[in-house]
């Protein structure tokens, strides 16, 4: 009886296969673990309880003088680079991709003339095509390093921004540097002196071949409700009752886009902006004298929030550094458990139709 041998390119069923294991399994049994070990590695594993015998026998010493060559490095693999077949989810263009809270030191100017150092934290996001995997987020880093040492100044910023632009081949592109800026203020009356702490943000937008400069600027200031002076002064005056107003912390974020054409901008103009429009700013040296004259002060400027708004809109409208502005105000209420919110823009280039849910909640300053 002759006997045809099965094709051997034809690929088994999955009877033959389970039988093929069935073979394999009574095989290894009793076959030693020398034998296991010449097996081909991925049908070791099939082999219950002895796949470990094929496995690799792995170094657990740190290389410390292992050093990468080009051979090597033009090895390893990049996924997050590769090719658009590797893309999980929708081919859609992303608007930001990049890196938050990337903290260096960066010198600044001040405007009598001297630098200081700041710890900053900076966000770096650049655009990515819809073709287009991801891409190397060390490089935005890496561009900062590079300008570090330079004093800073939105040409800084520009040429960092320049840098990852060509390295990420992105079309736009985000840099925003968050710091706390310290300035020296005098009490009301009593002639002390202390460091105000001021969160600055300062923004370099590229967006469809089109730069522009932005500066945010939290101020904190109290705020005394005039209805509530009125309704003090009205006990006081018809009926002989001591009364007392309420009155807040309270924070105004100032957004506002800075002219290129005129000259410096600098954080001390804006934040002398802010005390005009609101003078009742927190205080850091405080004498009987000066808790006294911040009560007379914030008698003198009772402000509702709608005021606030109205008032930095004031002066920003005065100020030829600024063009486009937002300003949001927040007075954290001690009458009500809620607080009492406004928002005010000019241009469009803060407008917009929709709120971050957790907005007024950033406006919130811990001493």
């Amino acid at each position: 009886m002759n006997v045809h041998p099965r094709d051997i390119d034809e690929p088994p069923d999955r009877e033959e296969a389970a039988a093929a294991l069935k073979v394999l399994r009574h095989w290894a049994q009793s076959a030693s673990e020398s034998e296991i070990s010449q097996l081909d590695p991925a049908v070791a594993r099939l082999v219950p309880g002895l796949a470990p015998v094929n496995y690799p026998s792995l170094s657990r010493d740190y290389p410390e003088d292992f050093a990468v060559d080009t051979a090597y490095r033009a090895s390893l693999p990049d996924l997050q680079n590769g090719p658009s077949s590797l893309i999980r989810g929708a081919k859609q263009q992303i608007q930001h991709v990049g890196i938050s809270n990337f903290r260096l030191p960066i010198r600044f100017h001040r405007k009598d003339g001297d630098d200081l150092t700041l710890e900053t934290s900076i966000t770096g996001t650049v655009s990515l095509e819809a073709e287009k995997k991801g891409i190397n987020m060390s490089r935005i880093m890496r561009s900062f390093y590079k300008h570090a040492e330079r004093t800073f100044s939105f040409e800084v910023i520009e040429a960092a921004l320049n840098d990852y632009m060509t390295d990420l081949d992105s079309f736009d592109a985000r840099i925003q540097m968050r710091f706390s800026y310290p300035d020296r203020v005098k009490s009301l009356r009593s002639g002390l002196e202390g460091y105000q702490y001021y969160d600055i943000a300062l923004e370099l937008v590229e967006q469809n071949g089109v730069r522009q400069k932005i500066m945010h600027l939290d101020y904190v200031y109290s705020s005394t409700c005039p209805c509530s002076l009125e309704l003090s002064e009205h006990a006081r005056s018809m009926r002989g009752q001591l009364a007392t107003p309420h009155s807040q912390r309270s924070v105004a974020r100032i957004s506002v886009a800075v002219d290129c054409d005129a000259d410096c901008l600098w954080f001390e103009d804006l934040i002398a902006l802010c005390r005009r429009a609101v003078p009742t700013e927190t205080q850091v040296m405080v004498k009987r004298e000066d808790e006294q004259a911040f009560a007379e002060l914030n008698a003198a400027n009772p402000i509702f929030v709608e005021d606030a708004a109205r008032l930095f809109c004031a002066e920003l409208l005065a100020d030829h550094h600024v063009g486009d502005f937002r300003v949001i105000a927040s007075h954290q209420e001690s009458l009500h458990s809620h607080d009492a919110v406004s928002i005010l823009t000019e241009g469009p280039t803060f407008a917009t139709s929709s709120l971050d849910p957790r907005l007024f909640t950033t406006l919130f300053h811990v001493g």
